[in-house]
C-alpha cells in the first residue's frame, strides 16, 4: 500500500515537471500592447500630499445628495453602516474614539490622510459600479463623509489643493512616512538584518 502511494506521487511529479517544460502556445491576434492613454487611464494613484488628484471640487452639501442616491443603500442614511457596507462615521468624536477601551476604527477616526478617502471612493465605490463617479462627485462624497465625522465644515469645498490640507484626527497615530526615520531596527520590523 505504501509503495502505491509513493508510485502515484512520483507519477504526479513527473507529469507536473513535463507540463512545466511544455512551452505556452503562441496566440496571434489576441491582445495588444497598452497605449499611453490606456496606461494613464488606469494610473489613478493619489499620494498623501495630493499628487494625482484631478481637477474638480465638491462640498458636503453637494455630497449629501450624491450619498443618498449612490451610497446610502449600503452605508445607511447617515453613514452609520448598513446591511452591506460598514459605518463610515464614528458614534463617538473622531478624536476620542481610538483612545477608549473599545476603539472604533471608523474612517474618520482611523484613516491618516483625507486623500486616502478620496482615492478609495474613486477606485472602489459604489460597490457595484466601482470607478463610475466623476471627480466632482468623489470630492463631494468625500466632503460629506468628512463633515459627518466632524472633521470639516458643511460649507468647506474640497479640491486638489484643499483636500491634502485636511488634518485627519489619527494622522500622527501611525509610524513615520519613512521607515528609515525609526532608528530602532526592532521597532522598524527588521528581521534577520532585512528592514522594510
Amino acid at each position: 500500500m505504501r509503495f502505491s502511494k509513493l508510485l502515484a506521487a512520483g507519477v504526479a511529479l513527473i507529469a507536473s515537471a513535463a507540463a512545466a517544460q511544455t512551452p505556452m502556445p503562441a496566440y496571434k491576434g489576441i491582445g495588444a500592447p497598452a497605449t499611453k492613454q490606456q496606461i494613464q487611464s488606469e494610473d489613478i494613484s493619489v499620494s498623501p500630499e495630493g499628487k494625482g488628484l484631478p481637477p474638480g471640487s465638491g462640498s458636503a452639501k453637494e455630497g449629501a445628495a450624491i450619498f443618498a442616491e449612490k451610497c446610502m443603500v449600503c452605508h445607511g442614511p447617515n453613514a452609520e453602516g448598513g446591511k452591506i457596507g460598514p459605518a463610515l462615521v464614528s458614534s463617538k468624536d473622531a478624536h476620542e474614539s481610538l483612545t477608549t477601551m473599545k476603539p472604533e476604527r471608523s474612517l474618520g477616526a482611523y484613516w491618516p490622510y483625507a486623500t486616502m478617502v478620496w482615492d478609495y471612493i474613486h477606485r472602489a465605490m459604489p460597490r457595484d459600479k466601482a470607478g463610475t463617479l466623476a471627480p466632482n462627485e468623489v470630492y463631494a462624497v468625500t466632503a460629506f463623509i468628512l463633515y459627518k465625522n466632524r472633521i470639516i465644515q458643511e460649507t468647506d469645498v474640497l479640491d486638489a489643493k484643499t483636500l491634502p490640507k485636511v488634518q485627519m484626527p489619527n494622522r500622527n497615530g501611525f509610524v513615520p512616512a519613512r521607515f528609515a526615520d525609526i532608528p530602532d531596527e526592532h521597532k522598524r520590523g527588521c528581521t534577520q538584518g532585512v528592514c522594510p
